[in-house]
């Protein structure tokens, strides 16, 4: 099971407000709840850490987004190599941004849900403070894009059983990783690579970041983008949308 170590320094730098604004968790940190994998099992096509090994279709997927600085730039590349991506979106980013998610639709991405301001959900015990996360957000994409996102993955990757009864109650598909590019940490391009050619397999959902906290550098990450899709294809491997490799609507 990968590390689950998404955004624990980029959560140093977040200013989003709130619950989002909260002491900063260790690169490398297990979950605080059952393992992943015991997850994926109890809660089967809720929680989803990757798709079928039998296929030979990957998703690569962009978290914290939409974000004036990276954005763009992973958008033209995706355009240019024509592929199609998952990009998970943080509401009040959004919000503040609508020209990037309705880019992001217009050119045949999928988007999901990441959350208003990026909690930690296993630190939040009032599930109504969840569900205000999700659905707020979820309103938000709506009125950009037109679907209210099926897609969820919770910040850092961190969910709560109760959390996911909750999601599978109200249709969500909750999508974590199983490939950790580990961009978050302002690696360079050939760290990148390294991380994610080293660990993909058929069916695999790759951890990529579009959008980051402030101060937080990505330019491994744009620059690496070209030839990992390159490689990728070279490999064998198709790029698609989650709601491809999963076979799952993208809204609801």
């Amino acid at each position: 099971m990968a590390a689950l170590a998404c955004c624990a320094f980029a959560l140093l730098l977040w200013t989003g407000g709130g619950e989002a604004a909260g002491s900063a968790g260790t690169a490398g940190m297990q979950p605080r709840g059952p393992a992943w994998s015991e997850l994926e099992k109890r809660y089967d096509g809720v929680f989803v850490l990757s798709a079928s090994r039998q296929t030979r279709k990957v998703a690569l997927t962009f978290d914290d987004v939409p974000d004036p600085r990276y954005t763009g730039y992973v958008l033209d590349t995706l355009k240019r190599k024509k592929v199609r991506a998952t990009f998970f979106v943080v509401g009040y980013r959004a919000a503040a941004h609508p020209e990037l998610v309705k880019r992001m639709v217009k050119e045949g991405h999928v988007v999901g849900n990441h959350s208003y301001n990026h909690p930690d959900f296993s630190k939040i015990r009032r599930l109504d403070r969840v569900q205000e996360q999700i659905v707020r957000t979820e309103r938000i994409i709506r009125k950009q894009t037109g679907y209210a996102p099926r897609l969820f993955r919770p910040p850092y990757g961190e969910i709560r059983p109760v959390q996911l009864e909750w999601a599978k109650a109200h249709g969500y598909t909750v999508v974590n990783w199983d490939v950790d590019s580990k961009d978050w940490r302002q690696l360079s391009k050939a760290q990148i690579m390294a991380n994610v050619t080293g660990a993909i397999r058929p069916g695999s959902i790759v951890l990529l970041h579009a959008g980051g906290g402030v101060g937080q550098r990505l330019w491994g990450t744009v620059g690496a983008l070209p030839e990992l899709i390159d490689w990728l294809r070279s490999h064998g491997y198709e790029p698609v949308t989650l709601a491809d490799l999963l076979d799952v609507p993208a809204g609801k």
